[in-house]
């Protein structure tokens, strides 16, 4: 085997097994993909705003616990004490007063008389008034014994209870059930267990998926390191274009059916004071929506709306159609003469580009994410509070995924592609 034939046959094996090295990232980056977007769909759900701030489940049980612990942890310190004591006194003086003034008031019949004449006889009003406060203390004295201060307490407590039942939303159990499967699905049993795991497992796939799609371009500057080595191999040019091809569609199906940009806005953390008790609430999802350019169409196309419907057609036409078409007339072209010599495969191969509008739809979604970053940064500061009382700390997590990536990636390497045609049919054109 002749030089010739070495590099021949290196130049396609190099770029074939860049070629699965890349499929391999891209399925790997698109199934990651699917699963981040699954689990913060479900995390979204459980840490929703309406579960917290807004529940009127979640409001009832943080005031029943703050009052219960106040009531389990109920004591007077001396100054109280002494106003409760007080006010004990006020009543039995009270007592006192209105006794004195039924036995006092006019009696008619016999026997009211005599009791009158017994009570003035026997009872003094001074001496009962002088009575009092020892009464009053040994009042309060009974009242703060533990015992009874249990009985009080559990008495407060089962009313407590009661009134909590009586204050409920009727959504509770369907969304009790929804929670308890979302917790099933991932073997957990818990909000706490579940926060802790999505929070480690989003973590590693955010950084296996940007890995990965890092590796596709990687893959791509193999590929053109290969070209620009074999650029004088005529014989390897038809080949290693068609390769090339199927590695650009490998990045336009990953770009387009991944993840390309999130919003995501949330109350990260929201604390104030309760009855004396310190209440929080964390990660509050105000908003959540993940999106690829395949999920945008099929949501405009699904409204049934004629106008959403034709900007999903115009997005499926020139952001993958025409990208497509073009990169297989190109190879239509280069394998068969006959093929380069029919019109339509020639309009696309070489007069598409200005309706090939995949770099417009880069721009689009760059730009997109510019404008949702910016307004959701400018609603969100509404939010932010700091005081002694209260406190509201809101995030903004709207991002860019891997799959712009890739899909920016697909773009150039598109571009490349074009140039690399330009230079082969001039290279190969009769003098």
């Amino acid at each position: 085997m002749n030089s010739l034939s070495y590099k021949r046959a290196g130049g396609i094996a190099g770029v074939s097994l860049l070629l699965c090295f890349v499929g391999y990232c891209g399925y790997q980056l698109h199934s990651l993909s699917a699963r981040q977007k699954a689990i913060k769909q479900d995390y979204s759900f459980v840490n929703n705003i309406s579960f917290g701030v807004l529940s009127v489940n979640r409001w009832r049980d943080l005031t029943v616990a703050a009052v219960t612990h106040r009531i389990e942890n109920f004591n007077l310190d001396k100054a109280e004490r002494d106003s409760l004591e007080r006010a004990v006194e006020g009543i039995l003086n009270g007592l006192v007063d209105k006794a004195d003034s039924l036995m006092n008031a006019p009696q008619k019949s016999l026997g009211g008389k005599l009791r009158k004449l017994a009570f003035n006889t026997f009872v003094s009003k001074d001496k009962l008034r002088g009575m009092v406060p020892a009464f009053s203390r040994k009042i309060m004295a009974e009242l703060l014994r533990p015992r009874n201060k249990d009985k009080l307490a559990y008495l407060a407590k089962s009313k407590l209870k009661d009134l909590g039942q009586d204050v409920y939303d009727s959504s509770r159990q369907a969304d009790k059930s929804k929670l308890d499967s979302i917790y099933g699905k991932y073997r957990l049993t818990s909000a706490a267990q579940f926060d802790a795991y999505t929070n480690d497992a989003l973590n590693k796939i955010r950084h296996n998926a940007d890995l990965y799609a890092y590796g596709m371009l990687a893959g791509v500057l193999g590929v053109l390191l290969i070209w620009f080595l074999l650029r004088t191999s005529r014989e390897l040019w038809t080949p290693l274009y068609v390769l090339s091809i199927l590695m650009a569609l490998i990045l336009l199906l990953t770009g387009i059916t991944s993840t390309m940009i999130e919003i995501d806005a949330r109350i990260n953390s929201l604390s104030f004071q309760l009855l004396g008790e310190t209440v929080a609430f964390k990660n509050q999802v105000i908003f959540f929506q993940s999106k690829s350019i395949v999920d945008v169409v099929v949501i405009l196309v699904r409204t049934g709306r004629v106008d959403s419907i034709l900007v999903g057609i115009l997005i499926l036409t020139f952001s993958i159609f025409f990208p497509v078409t073009k990169l297989l007339s190109a190879a239509g072209c280069l394998l068969s003469e006959k093929w380069a010599s029919n019109k339509v495969l020639n309009y696309f191969a070489f007069h598409s580009g200005k309706w090939s509008m995949a770099d417009v739809t880069v721009v689009a979604i760059f730009m997109a994410y510019i404008g949702f970053n910016g307004i959701l940064d400018d609603q969100m500061k509404y939010l932010n509070f700091q005081t002694s009382e209260f406190t509201s700390i809101a995030t903004n997590h709207t991002s860019l995924q891997p799959g712009y990536i890739v899909f920016v990636g697909f773009v150039l390497f598109g571009l490349a592609l074009s140039q690399i045609l330009l230079y082969i049919t001039k290279k190969l054109e009769p003098r």
